[in-house]
Protein backbone atom coordinates (compact mmCIF):
# COMPACT_ATOMS: atom_id res chain seq x y z
CA UNK A 1 0.00 0.00 0.00
CA UNK A 2 1.07 3.41 -0.70
CA UNK A 3 -0.64 4.32 2.75
CA UNK A 4 1.03 4.24 6.12
CA UNK A 5 -0.25 6.34 9.44
CA UNK A 6 3.50 7.60 11.02
CA UNK A 7 4.45 8.77 14.25
CA UNK A 8 6.72 12.12 13.50
CA UNK A 9 8.50 14.81 15.63
CA UNK A 10 7.02 18.41 14.97
CA UNK A 11 9.94 20.39 13.86
CA UNK A 12 11.42 23.59 15.56
CA UNK A 13 9.19 26.47 15.50
CA UNK A 14 11.22 29.06 13.03
CA UNK A 15 10.73 32.63 13.84
CA UNK A 16 8.44 32.53 10.49
CA UNK A 17 6.85 29.43 11.04
CA UNK A 18 3.06 28.64 12.19
CA UNK A 19 2.36 25.42 14.72
CA UNK A 20 -0.73 24.18 13.38
CA UNK A 21 -3.10 21.67 15.20
CA UNK A 22 -5.28 20.65 12.03
CA UNK A 23 -9.01 19.64 12.82
CA UNK A 24 -10.25 18.13 10.12
CA UNK A 25 -9.39 17.55 6.13
CA UNK A 26 -11.51 16.54 3.24
CA UNK A 27 -10.44 13.69 0.52
CA UNK A 28 -10.80 14.67 -2.74
CA UNK A 29 -10.77 13.34 -6.00
CA UNK A 30 -7.30 15.71 -6.86
CA UNK A 31 -5.73 13.94 -3.48
CA UNK A 32 -5.69 10.67 -4.66
CA UNK A 33 -4.94 11.24 -8.44
CA UNK A 34 -1.90 13.00 -6.44
CA UNK A 35 -1.12 10.10 -5.24
CA UNK A 36 -1.44 7.50 -7.71
CA UNK A 37 1.17 10.35 -9.82
CA UNK A 38 -1.58 11.41 -12.29
CA UNK A 39 -1.97 15.13 -11.18
CA UNK A 40 0.46 17.85 -12.97
CA UNK A 41 2.00 18.60 -8.89
CA UNK A 42 4.01 16.39 -7.37
CA UNK A 43 5.59 16.45 -3.75
CA UNK A 44 8.83 14.97 -3.22
CA UNK A 45 8.58 12.40 -1.25
CA UNK A 46 8.18 10.96 1.48
CA UNK A 47 4.81 13.14 1.63
CA UNK A 48 1.67 14.02 3.69
CA UNK A 49 -1.56 13.75 1.57
CA UNK A 50 -4.46 16.13 1.86
CA UNK A 51 -4.51 19.62 0.05
CA UNK A 52 -7.47 21.10 2.27
CA UNK A 53 -8.50 20.88 5.30
CA UNK A 54 -8.53 23.78 8.63
CA UNK A 55 -6.28 23.77 11.83
CA UNK A 56 -6.01 25.70 14.86
CA UNK A 57 -2.89 27.71 15.41
CA UNK A 58 -1.16 26.62 18.91
CA UNK A 59 1.97 28.95 18.42
CA UNK A 60 3.95 31.63 16.31
CA UNK A 61 7.38 32.41 15.21
CA UNK A 62 8.58 35.68 17.06
CA UNK A 63 8.00 37.33 13.66
CA UNK A 64 4.99 36.21 12.63
CA UNK A 65 2.20 39.10 12.73
CA UNK A 66 -1.22 38.33 10.73
CA UNK A 67 -1.48 35.30 12.61
CA UNK A 68 -2.00 34.32 16.84
CA UNK A 69 -2.86 31.32 18.81
CA UNK A 70 -6.32 30.23 18.53
CA UNK A 71 -6.96 31.73 14.89
CA UNK A 72 -8.40 29.23 12.43
CA UNK A 73 -6.16 28.50 9.04
CA UNK A 74 -7.05 26.67 5.81
CA UNK A 75 -3.88 25.96 3.15
CA UNK A 76 -2.87 29.10 0.79
CA UNK A 77 -2.00 26.49 -1.35
CA UNK A 78 -2.00 22.97 -2.82
CA UNK A 79 0.12 20.37 -1.44
CA UNK A 80 0.17 21.49 2.33
CA UNK A 81 -0.25 17.92 3.43
CA UNK A 82 -3.32 18.14 5.48
CA UNK A 83 -4.12 14.67 6.57
CA UNK A 84 -2.09 15.25 9.69
CA UNK A 85 -2.86 15.77 13.50
CA UNK A 86 -0.04 18.81 13.60
CA UNK A 87 2.54 20.87 11.61
CA UNK A 88 4.68 23.21 11.27
CA UNK A 89 4.16 25.90 8.24
CA UNK A 90 6.11 29.24 7.21
CA UNK A 91 3.28 31.61 7.61
CA UNK A 92 2.46 32.43 4.20
CA UNK A 93 1.59 28.91 3.20
CA UNK A 94 -1.62 29.36 5.43
CA UNK A 95 -5.14 32.25 5.13
CA UNK A 96 -6.25 33.05 8.31
CA UNK A 97 -10.54 32.28 8.05
CA UNK A 98 -12.95 32.95 10.69
CA UNK A 99 -13.41 30.46 13.38
CA UNK A 100 -17.40 31.65 13.29
CA UNK A 101 -18.04 29.27 10.66
CA UNK A 102 -19.01 25.02 11.12
CA UNK A 103 -15.50 23.31 11.27
CA UNK A 104 -16.79 21.56 7.90
CA UNK A 105 -17.51 24.15 5.96
CA UNK A 106 -13.78 25.89 7.04
CA UNK A 107 -12.35 22.54 5.97
CA UNK A 108 -13.76 22.17 2.77
CA UNK A 109 -13.44 25.69 1.71
CA UNK A 110 -10.17 26.05 -0.21
CA UNK A 111 -10.62 24.07 -3.00
CA UNK A 112 -14.53 22.97 -4.23
CA UNK A 113 -16.28 26.64 -3.18
CA UNK A 114 -13.42 28.56 -4.25
CA UNK A 115 -13.21 26.98 -7.55
CA UNK A 116 -17.24 27.08 -7.76
CA UNK A 117 -16.40 30.82 -6.91
CA UNK A 118 -14.17 32.00 -10.43
CA UNK A 119 -15.62 30.22 -13.00
CA UNK A 120 -18.98 31.44 -11.82
CA UNK A 121 -17.17 35.02 -11.72
CA UNK A 122 -14.15 35.00 -14.26
CA UNK A 123 -15.32 33.57 -17.96
CA UNK A 124 -18.72 35.31 -18.44
CA UNK A 125 -20.05 38.38 -16.87
CA UNK A 126 -23.56 36.62 -15.22
CA UNK A 127 -26.34 38.96 -14.35
CA UNK A 128 -29.28 37.78 -12.14
CA UNK A 129 -32.12 35.79 -14.40
CA UNK A 130 -28.95 34.14 -16.58
CA UNK A 131 -28.07 30.90 -16.17
CA UNK A 132 -25.75 27.99 -16.06
CA UNK A 133 -25.42 24.25 -17.20
CA UNK A 134 -23.20 22.10 -15.23
CA UNK A 135 -22.13 18.71 -15.06
CA UNK A 136 -21.44 16.45 -12.34
CA UNK A 137 -23.91 18.69 -9.97
CA UNK A 138 -23.62 16.51 -6.81
CA UNK A 139 -19.74 16.94 -6.30
CA UNK A 140 -18.17 19.27 -4.57
CA UNK A 141 -17.80 21.66 -7.20
CA UNK A 142 -20.95 21.46 -8.51
CA UNK A 143 -23.01 21.73 -5.04
CA UNK A 144 -21.30 25.08 -4.42
CA UNK A 145 -21.87 26.39 -7.74
CA UNK A 146 -25.80 25.66 -7.57
CA UNK A 147 -25.61 27.90 -3.92
CA UNK A 148 -23.49 30.50 -5.05
CA UNK A 149 -25.43 31.06 -8.29
CA UNK A 150 -28.90 30.75 -6.32
CA UNK A 151 -27.36 33.82 -3.91
CA UNK A 152 -26.39 35.56 -6.98
CA UNK A 153 -29.76 34.96 -8.77
CA UNK A 154 -28.35 32.94 -11.45
CA UNK A 155 -30.23 29.62 -12.53
CA UNK A 156 -28.42 26.60 -12.62
CA UNK A 157 -29.72 23.56 -14.96
CA UNK A 158 -27.33 20.71 -13.25
CA UNK A 159 -27.03 17.12 -15.08
CA UNK A 160 -26.13 14.22 -13.05
CA UNK A 161 -25.79 10.26 -14.00
CA UNK A 162 -28.57 8.00 -13.54
CA UNK A 163 -28.43 6.07 -10.83
CA UNK A 164 -30.55 3.72 -8.39
CA UNK A 165 -31.33 6.88 -5.80
CA UNK A 166 -31.81 9.47 -8.63
CA UNK A 167 -34.83 10.80 -6.69
CA UNK A 168 -33.38 11.33 -3.41
CA UNK A 169 -30.24 12.93 -4.81
CA UNK A 170 -32.48 15.28 -7.36
CA UNK A 171 -34.66 16.17 -4.23
CA UNK A 172 -31.10 17.28 -2.19
CA UNK A 173 -29.91 19.44 -5.19
CA UNK A 174 -33.30 21.39 -5.55
CA UNK A 175 -33.46 21.52 -1.33
CA UNK A 176 -29.55 23.67 -2.06
CA UNK A 177 -31.17 25.78 -4.89
CA UNK A 178 -30.84 23.83 -8.17
CA UNK A 179 -33.60 25.12 -10.53
CA UNK A 180 -33.20 21.88 -12.48
CA UNK A 181 -31.91 18.83 -12.03
CA UNK A 182 -31.42 16.20 -14.83
CA UNK A 183 -29.77 13.43 -16.48
CA UNK A 184 -27.14 12.72 -18.92
CA UNK A 185 -29.60 10.81 -21.30
CA UNK A 186 -32.36 13.69 -20.94
CA UNK A 187 -29.95 16.37 -22.37
CA UNK A 188 -30.51 14.65 -25.25
CA UNK A 189 -34.33 14.62 -25.32
CA UNK A 190 -36.92 17.91 -27.01
CA UNK A 191 -38.15 17.90 -23.31
CA UNK A 192 -35.23 19.93 -22.43
CA UNK A 193 -37.00 22.90 -24.75
CA UNK A 194 -39.57 23.08 -22.05
CA UNK A 195 -36.23 24.35 -19.59
CA UNK A 196 -35.89 26.91 -22.29
CA UNK A 197 -38.99 28.25 -22.02
CA UNK A 198 -38.82 29.46 -18.56
CA UNK A 199 -34.93 30.52 -18.71
CA UNK A 200 -33.00 31.61 -20.83
CA UNK A 201 -30.24 29.32 -22.57
CA UNK A 202 -26.70 29.18 -20.67
CA UNK A 203 -23.97 30.98 -21.67
CA UNK A 204 -21.81 29.24 -19.58
CA UNK A 205 -21.20 25.54 -19.43
CA UNK A 206 -18.55 23.82 -16.45
CA UNK A 207 -17.74 20.90 -17.63
CA UNK A 208 -16.18 18.72 -14.84
CA UNK A 209 -16.19 15.25 -16.93
CA UNK A 210 -15.66 15.10 -20.51
CA UNK A 211 -16.46 12.75 -23.01
CA UNK A 212 -19.83 12.23 -24.12
CA UNK A 213 -21.52 14.28 -21.46
CA UNK A 214 -19.60 17.24 -22.54
CA UNK A 215 -20.53 17.30 -26.21
CA UNK A 216 -24.50 17.33 -24.95
CA UNK A 217 -24.21 20.18 -22.73
CA UNK A 218 -22.75 22.25 -25.12
CA UNK A 219 -25.34 21.19 -27.25
CA UNK A 220 -27.64 23.35 -24.83
CA UNK A 221 -25.15 26.85 -24.97
CA UNK A 222 -25.89 30.12 -26.28
CA UNK A 223 -24.17 31.22 -29.58
CA UNK A 224 -20.63 32.77 -28.37
CA UNK A 225 -21.29 30.90 -25.12
CA UNK A 226 -18.13 29.61 -22.76
CA UNK A 227 -17.59 26.04 -21.29
CA UNK A 228 -14.78 26.14 -18.38
CA UNK A 229 -13.46 22.22 -18.34
CA UNK A 230 -12.00 22.06 -14.79
CA UNK A 231 -12.03 18.41 -14.20
CA UNK A 232 -12.45 15.25 -16.17
CA UNK A 233 -14.04 12.20 -14.32
CA UNK A 234 -14.64 9.83 -17.19
CA UNK A 235 -11.10 10.36 -18.80
CA UNK A 236 -12.33 10.91 -21.92
CA UNK A 237 -11.50 13.98 -24.54
CA UNK A 238 -13.58 17.00 -24.96
CA UNK A 239 -15.45 16.22 -28.30
CA UNK A 240 -16.71 19.14 -30.11
CA UNK A 241 -19.05 19.45 -32.88
CA UNK A 242 -17.31 21.46 -36.35
CA UNK A 243 -20.65 23.26 -36.04
CA UNK A 244 -20.66 24.86 -32.75
CA UNK A 245 -17.07 26.27 -33.70
CA UNK A 246 -18.55 27.72 -36.96
CA UNK A 247 -21.93 28.30 -36.44
CA UNK A 248 -22.18 29.36 -32.87
CA UNK A 249 -18.61 30.38 -32.23
CA UNK A 250 -18.96 28.69 -28.85
CA UNK A 251 -15.56 29.50 -27.00
CA UNK A 252 -13.79 26.30 -24.96
CA UNK A 253 -11.78 27.13 -22.01
CA UNK A 254 -9.81 25.80 -18.89
CA UNK A 255 -9.86 26.21 -15.42
CA UNK A 256 -7.23 25.15 -12.43
CA UNK A 257 -7.56 26.14 -8.79
CA UNK A 258 -3.71 25.70 -8.22
CA UNK A 259 -2.90 27.85 -10.96
CA UNK A 260 -5.38 30.46 -10.31
CA UNK A 261 -3.29 31.03 -6.69
CA UNK A 262 -0.25 30.68 -8.67
CA UNK A 263 -1.14 33.98 -10.62
CA UNK A 264 -2.88 35.28 -8.07
CA UNK A 265 -0.03 35.33 -5.45
CA UNK A 266 1.10 38.94 -5.31
CA UNK A 267 -2.18 39.82 -5.28
CA UNK A 268 -4.30 39.76 -1.51
CA UNK A 269 -6.81 41.81 -2.40
CA UNK A 270 -8.43 39.56 -4.94
CA UNK A 271 -7.57 36.21 -2.68
CA UNK A 272 -9.25 38.30 0.47
CA UNK A 273 -12.44 39.68 -1.30
CA UNK A 274 -12.94 36.08 -2.92
CA UNK A 275 -12.83 34.57 1.09
CA UNK A 276 -14.79 36.94 2.39
CA UNK A 277 -17.56 36.35 -0.06
CA UNK A 278 -17.28 32.97 0.63
CA UNK A 279 -17.41 33.20 4.47
CA UNK A 280 -20.65 35.56 3.86
CA UNK A 281 -22.53 32.93 2.30
CA UNK A 282 -21.84 30.86 4.98
CA UNK A 283 -22.69 33.07 7.82
CA UNK A 284 -26.21 33.90 6.03
CA UNK A 285 -26.82 29.96 5.74
CA UNK A 286 -26.50 30.18 1.61
CA UNK A 287 -23.68 28.26 1.85
CA UNK A 288 -23.23 25.19 3.45
CA UNK A 289 -20.75 21.81 3.44
CA UNK A 290 -21.28 19.47 1.13
CA UNK A 291 -22.39 16.41 2.72
CA UNK A 292 -20.02 14.68 4.64
CA UNK A 293 -19.11 11.61 6.88
CA UNK A 294 -16.40 11.97 9.81
CA UNK A 295 -14.05 9.34 10.45
CA UNK A 296 -11.56 9.40 12.65
CA UNK A 297 -7.95 9.78 10.99
CA UNK A 298 -6.88 5.76 12.35
CA UNK A 299 -9.59 4.81 9.84
CA UNK A 300 -8.09 6.37 6.80
CA UNK A 301 -7.90 3.23 4.61
CA UNK A 302 -11.76 2.56 4.92
CA UNK A 303 -12.29 6.28 4.26
CA UNK A 304 -9.77 6.35 0.89
CA UNK A 305 -11.49 2.68 -0.68
CA UNK A 306 -14.85 4.56 -0.02
CA UNK A 307 -14.11 7.87 -1.81
CA UNK A 308 -12.68 5.60 -4.90
CA UNK A 309 -16.11 4.27 -5.53
CA UNK A 310 -18.85 5.39 -8.13
CA UNK A 311 -21.74 7.58 -7.14
CA UNK A 312 -20.30 8.08 -3.67
CA UNK A 313 -22.56 11.55 -2.58
CA UNK A 314 -20.65 12.02 0.83
CA UNK A 315 -17.50 13.05 1.15
CA UNK A 316 -15.16 11.32 3.34
CA UNK A 317 -13.49 14.04 5.65
CA UNK A 318 -10.79 12.83 8.37
CA UNK A 319 -11.28 14.27 11.72
CA UNK A 320 -7.92 14.74 13.29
Amino acid sequence: SLFRLKDLEVPKLGDCDVHVKMLAAPINPADINMIQGTYPLLSPLPAVGGNEGVGEVLEVGRRVTALKPGDWVIPADAGLGTWRTRGVFPEEMLLKVPSDIPVLCAATLSVNPCTAFRVLADFESLAPGDSVIQNAANSGVGQAVIQIARASGIKTINVVRDRPDLPKLVERLMALGADHVVTEEMLRKPEMKDIFKSIPRPRLALNCVGGKSTTEMLRHLQPKGTMVTYGGMAKQPVMVPVSAFIFRDVRLRGFWMTQWRKDHAQDRGSVARMMDALCQLIRRGQLTAPACTEVPLQDYRAALEVSMKPFVSSKQILLL
